[in-house]
């Protein structure tokens, strides 16, 4: 090519030069301004029944009974159409908070106790030789096909021989039991894909198998253990089935999620009580998705690819 030539030709672009491709003119911007306003539409679908939930709870009982939720938009920097009376009611007289202190007595446990039992059980499974590993790894692939309502009654049973059942221990073993098959799979796929080179270089400077997962295995792992925190969290925090079975409705020990479906069945026609209750049911998962939002989709991916 001639030095006219190479001055005549026109600059690449920033993402042909990236990625090596052209396209015609006005077709990204096209369909960039189409993904975006596709992506707009979904979101603002997705926010609208929370916002009208948020708003309906800050409602008085009058308002919510003779107007929709959206009618505050007429007026809306009038501030005497809201009232924070729904969530004071709820959280003393209803008793949500000694349900909300309950769940997060479950719920931290729950989610703390199965990640550190499937990161050992991972690094065990990824680094370690011994004989059946294979098989072992196998059937802990099979119990994720297992639903957990099998083992409820069966579960239950055992439970009353040792007088669990209604104990916080009792519903933290059963949500470990059902937790860690998607756990220690979820893990091992990240850890077995961490640089052999790391392991040997650690056990020549004389590290044990034990120093080199809480140095090396559980820092650079971070990203799937937020992932799967991320998931049994929410799983604890939403669920009824179990929390019902194993901690039943007594007031003492009952959850969140128990609570608010026996608001609901009391409650039925106050519909400001319970978008208040529903409300605070959903303020903490909030708070921990968007916390850890960032590490959600490396966990994911983590180990999905090689190279």
């Amino acid at each position: 090519m001639t030095a006219e030539a190479a001055a005549t030709r026109p600059v690449a672009s920033r993402e042909e030069a990236t990625t090596g491709t052209s396209r015609a003119p006005g077709q990204p911007k096209s369909r960039s301004w189409f993904v975006r306003a596709l992506v707009l539409v979904i979101a603002i679908a997705w926010t609208v029944p929370s916002a009208g939930l948020l708003i309906s709870s800050l409602r008085p009982e009058v308002s919510v009974s003779g107007s929709g939720w959206w009618t505050v938009f007429a007026h809306p920097f009038e501030l005497t159409q809201f009232t924070l009376a729904n969530y004071q009611r709820v959280l003393t007289a209803e008793g949500l908070f000694d349900a909300f202190i309950n769940s997060l007595i479950v719920t931290i446990p729950a989610t703390v106790i199965p990640i550190t039992l499937a990161a050992f059980a991972a690094y065990g499974f990824a680094w370690t030789k011994f004989k059946g590993r294979s098989f072992l790894f196998a059937v802990v692939v099979g119990l994720l096909v297992i639903p957990l309502q099998m083992s409820l009654v069966p579960l239950l049973r055992l439970y009353g021989n040792f007088d669990l059942v209604g104990t916080f221990v009792g519903v933290w073993l059963a949500h470990t039991g059902f937790g860690l098959p998607l756990a220690i799979y979820l893990l091992y796929n990240y850890i077995s894909q961490l640089p052999k080179d790391i392991f040997e270089s650690a056990y020549i400077d004389g590290a044990t198998p034990f120093t080199a997962f809480t140095r090396l295995v559980l820092p650079l792992s971070f990203p799937a253990l937020a992932s799967f925190a991320i998931f049994q969290f929410l799983w604890v925090w939403n669920d009824l089935l179990v929390s019902l079975v194993f901690l039943g409705t007594n007031p003492q020990v009952s959850v969140l999620t128990a609570r608010v479906s026996q608001l609901v069945g009391s409650r039925g026609a106050a519909w400001h009580l319970l978008t208040a209750g529903a409300f605070v049911s959903m303020v903490v998962p909030l708070i921990v998705f968007l916390s850890l939002q960032r590490f959600f989709v490396r966990g994911l991916l983590a180990g999905s690819v090689k190279g």
